[in-house]
C-alpha cells in the first residue's frame, strides 16, 4: 500500500470506505454506530486542505484508497478524528501504517504525541489502539481541546458504550534530540 495525501476528487471515496468499514458494529450490538454517516464531504475537505488527511491507496488496483485517516491539532498533539479501513482490505496492518505515517508526520513536526477517542471495549477500537502503542488517559490528564471532543460525542450520543481518550507519546527524532542535549564542553 502506497500512503499519500487524499485527492479532492476522491472524497466520496473515503465516506464510501466508511460506511463499508462500519458494519462490522452490528456484530457487536452497536447498529447506531453501523448507521452513523460519515464525515461531511465539507469535513474531510476541511482536512485535506489544512494537510491533514491522507489514504492508503492500492497500487495495483489503480491507486484506488482503500483506507484513509484524517487529523486536528487537539492540545498541541495531532489528534486522530478518524481512521478507516474498507473490510475487504482489514488485518493487513494498513490501519497501523496510517498511524505510523501521522506519528512520523508529528515526529517531523515537533508535536509530542498522538490522541484519539475510542470505544474503550470494541476489539478494533480500545484494544486494537492500545496494541499500536496508545495508552487511556485518566480524566484530569483530558486536556480542554479533547474534553470539547469527547462533550460533542457525548452530544452525539455516542457515550451509550463505555469511551476512552488515548494519547501515544511520538519519540523525538533523533536530529532534534541531540540539538537538545547541552553540550559538555570544558
Amino acid at each position: 500500500m502506497r500512503i499519500r495525501p487524499v485527492h479532492d476528487s476522491e472524497l466520496p471515496r473515503l465516506q464510501d470506505i466508511e460506511r463499508a468499514a462500519g458494519h462490522c458494529f452490528r456484530d457487536v450490538g452497536m447498529p447506531e454506530i453501523a448507521d452513523d454517516e460519515p464525515p461531511a464531504l465539507e469535513v474531510l475537505a476541511g482536512r485535506l486542505r489544512a494537510g491533514l488527511a491522507w489514504v492508503a491507496a492500492d497500487p495495483g488496483a489503480a491507486d484506488v484508497p482503500v483506507a484513509y485517516l484524517i487529523a486536528d491539532h487537539v492540545d498541541g498533539d495531532l489528534h486522530v478524528e478518524q481512521v478507516s479501513v474498507h473490510p475487504a482490505y482489514a488485518r493487513r496492518g494498513i490501519g497501523r501504517s496510517l498511524l505510523e505515517h501521522l506519528a512520523d508526520r508529528a515526529a517531523a513536526d515537533g508535536v509530542p504525541a498522538l490522541t484519539l477517542t475510542t470505544f474503550r471495549d470494541v476489539p478494533w477500537n480500545g484494544p486494537y489502539y492500545a496494541r499500536c502503542g496508545f495508552l487511556t488517559l485518566d480524566d484530569g490528564a483530558v486536556g480542554p481541546g479533547l474534553r470539547a471532543v469527547r462533550e460533542e460525542e457525548a452530544r452525539l450520543g455516542l457515550d451509550r458504550w463505555p469511551r476512552v481518550c488515548m494519547r501515544r507519546p511520538v519519540p523525538r527524532p533523533a536530529s532534534l534530540a541531540v540539538a537538545a542535549t547541552p553540550s559538555r564542553q570544558g
